[in-house]
């Protein structure tokens, strides 16, 4: 995902050449810290992006602070003692909310001037974001005499949005500066936006600072805490943000922690419990449960997965819709979720500045001083050409899993709007395919997955002109159009069940003559506004697989050059061919390599048979995920080859935890076991199951089907796995499923 802005003057006008915001597609243009260093903590809408050692530095390239509502409250938060750091042992992120961090002492003076030594005073904080963020600073003392030690903390913050995060240039000057006041028991910021809202930093401590310093937009406070020999003493801190009229209400520590985990038990049970004899497997599998229930965000009566931390805490249409998708045999729930809150602000209107017409499904809401100040189009902004025939996708797959038929009716004006964009706006030529163009000056030039401005490159390198028809988009109408056929049926629909699925026909007809590049063996990036073919070598077409829109006889084909050396680094297929002019590893789009991409691919690749595929592919990923810091998977990784003791290749910026990459193991489990349901006919299938050689068994627990709840184990046995129905209630019919087809989308 990616994002360019433009300010605007108030009445949605390009605001004049020196208020010109450069564009920050993609990962911000910076040379940041790596990003896989960082500690990462969310809860709700607030997130705290820190280093290591649970500080915040001011002007941190990392995008580092604490952010709610698209701004960030804090920019500096620093400990020490006696005027220095502490040194950190270690740190530990203990679940998507709460971390730790130990830490002792350098040498230093205490406050009677006399030496403390090195290593002799433990120091652990606790950092949980909740209703706020909680920092619980414990100071034990391992000297052999009474220490009293000096205990600072100091404060920043500059309110930035967190488009100025990523590099992009604010207007002249702020609205107004910075202040801070001193109170009991800490301290407080505030600042007026240009919007004419105030935003306000309430910081409280127990026990009450003993002095508390003001140093410009900078505050410190100040504790003399006196440690017998084996003592323990505390303070707790707590950083409450606060927007408008809002008075942050009294929470104790306790409770506030009690009841984020109270939250996160509720989701773990209400998901499938994924367990085998993989012990870095199943720790993959929990950091992604973890980082999906993290992600999950408060959004207009509803709760949808942000994109990523840090750039994209937003929703993001394809984003929500792409990662509920992949996590139907997770927990179909989230789907829902997504579905109903992006329904309710589809879009009614015709609007350039938003790149908005009716039925569309947004790209990307922000809510920070910037959008709320109309000088960014964000609100929500509408670029996105995949983003709606996504949503029928989604709302037509949720429905086999779960038969749904109430959530498909309330949604069912929302339907009707989005395939009434897919037909009149997104194929404005009547050439049968999706294309699109930027309307908006502040908008994306670039409108699927890859939208960074240089990612739709001929095979000789150059830049393609518009409209532009991707090769993905295509498949994602053709199983949008397939799949809603059958929840028009059942809403008594017969006879537009009919004309979408002939609708679908005739667009896999028009695709396969259209896009298919013989030369390459693959099907072309895109068609160009002359309609002449992108044809690039990229991974795009592999999603086409997964829809079901390649004709049988250029699979294999297709299939080959996914997994030819120039694609495949030996961790996972690259976005764009190495061959190409256009390649650089280093790439947010050419070259790099992206877990959902992937996981997407590997599912296309199992649903036309290729199960040995889909095991390299899985393997690659999951060899990635187990060997990262906290078992997590990143937004991307650089796309250098994979050689014998190599390690992945991080990309600098990249969010994590991120929606996509956090749901892409369920996607790629979901493929190796070859598992569909089929909830209005009670039936769920096994198809082709294969575990890869590092798992010899794997049991999916109170996997929900329909208003069924089933348990299976699988077992391999050299290159056969097979599988045993432990458990079930509720009517369901688990077969095993002969090799997979391609008449009809089963995944």
């Amino acid at each position: 995902m990616s994002e360019v802005a433009v300010l605007s003057t108030a009445s949605g006008s390009p605001a004049g050449s020196d208020e010109h915001v450069r564009a920050a597609a993609g990962a911000p243009p910076i040379p940041a810290e790596a990003r896989a260093e960082l500690l990462v903590l969310k809860c709700g809408g607030m997130f705290l992006c820190a280093r290591p050692d649970g500080e915040l530095h001011p002007h941190g390239a990392s995008g580092e602070g604490l952010y709610r509502d698209d701004t960030r409250f804090v920019s500096e938060l620093r400990l020490s003692l006696g005027g220095v750091a502490p040194v950190l042992l270690s740190r530990s992120v203990e679940d998507g909310h709460r971390a730790v961090v130990d830490a002792t002492n350098p040498s230093f003076l205490d406050a009677r001037g006399l030496e403390i030594a090195q290593e002799t005073l433990h120091v652990r904080r606790t950092l949980v974001v909740a209703d706020r963020l909680y920092c619980h600073v414990e100071l034990h003392n391992y000297s052999p005499r009474r220490v009293a030690v000096p205990l600072a903390v100091t404060f920043g913050a500059d309110y930035a949005d967190v488009f100025e995060v990523r590099g992009v240039r604010r207007r002249p000057q702020p609205t107004g500066p910075v202040s801070v006041r001193s109170r009991r028991s800490g301290v407080t910021f505030a600042y007026q936006g240009a919007d004419g809202c105030t935003s306000r930093t309430l910081i409280d401590a127990e026990p009450a600072p003993e002095i508390s310093s003001m140093h410009g937009p900078r505050a410190q406070l100040d504790w003399s805490i006196e440690l017998a020999p084996g003592a323990q003493e505390s303070v707790l801190i707590s950083v409450s943000p606060a927007l408008g009229e809002e008075r942050p209400r009294s929470r104790r520590f306790a409770r506030a922690v009690d009841d984020v985990e109270e939250q996160l038990e509720a989701w773990c049970e209400r998901c499938t419990g994924i367990s085998s004899d993989s012990r870095l497997f199943e720790q993959v599998i929990a950091a992604s449960v973890r980082d999906l229930h993290a992600l999950l965000t408060p959004l207009r009566g509803g709760r949808i997965p942000a994109a990523g931390i840090p750039w994209f805490v937003a929703a993001f249409g394809r984003d929500s819709l792409l990662a509920s998708h992949q996590c139907l045999l997770l927990n179909p729930g989230l789907a829902r979720d997504s579905l109903l809150v992006l329904a309710g602000m589809q879009a009614q209107t015709d609007d350039a500045w938003r790149d908005a017409e009716p039925g569309k499904i947004l790209h990307e809401l922000r809510s920070g001083e910037l959008a709320r100040a109309g000088l960014i189009p964000h609100t929500p902004y509408y670029g996105t050409a995949d983003a709606t025939p996504l949503f029928v996708m989604l709302a037509a797959t949720y429905f086999r899993w779960t038969g749904d038929l109430e959530t498909m009716s309330t949604l069912r004006p929302a339907l009707d709007g989005a395939l009434e964009w897919i037909d009149r706006y997104g194929d404005r030529d009547g050439d049968g395919f999706v294309e699109y163009q930027r309307r908006s000056p502040a908008g994306l030039a670039n409108q699927g997955w890859k939208d960074s401005e240089d990612c739709v490159v001929h095979a000789d390198g150059a830049l393609a002109s518009g409209p532009i028809a991707l090769v993905e988009v295509q498949g994602y109408v053709y199983l949008a159009k397939l799949r809603i056929a059958e929840v028009y049926e059942a809403l008594g629909e017969a006879d537009r069940g009919r004309a979408l699925r002939a609708e679908a026909g005739r667009l896999r007809e028009r695709f396969n003559e259209a896009f298919w590049n013989p030369e390459e063996g693959t099907f072309a990036l895109a068609l160009d506004g002359a309609k002449r073919q992108v044809a690039s070598v990229t991974s795009n077409p592999g999603h086409c697989l997964y829809c079901g829109i390649v004709d049988a006889d250029k699979a294999a084909s297709l299939a080959s050059r996914l997994t030819a050396p120039d694609m495949f680094s030996g961790w996972g297929i690259r976005t764009l061919s190495s061959d190409s002019p256009a390649y650089n590893p280093m790439s947010y789009h050419n070259g790099s390599v992206w877990p959902h991409d992937n996981a997407i691919i590997a599912a296309g690749l199992k649903r036309y048979g290729f199960a040995e595929e889909t095991l390299r592919i899985a393997t690659g990923i999951f060899d990635i995920a187990a060997h990262s810091r906290d078992f997590r998977l990143a937004e991307l990784y650089c796309g250098f080859q994979r050689s014998g003791t190599s390690e992945i290749v991080g990309y600098p910026v990249a969010c994590m935890p991120q929606a996509w990459a956090a749901a892409a193991p369920f996607m790629l489990l979901q493929a190796m076991l070859g598992i569909t349901a089929h909830a209005p006919a009670r039936r769920l299938d096994v198809i082709q199951p294969r575990l890869p050689p590092w798992i010899e068994r794997a049991e999916l627990r109170r996997l929900l089907v329909g208003d069924a709840e089933v348990s299976l184990a699988f077992t391999r046995a050299d290159d056969v796995t097979g599988f045993a129905l432990l458990d079930q209630s509720g009517e369901l019919t688990v077969t095993m499923a002969p090799t997979p087809g391609t008449a009809d989308a089963w995944l």
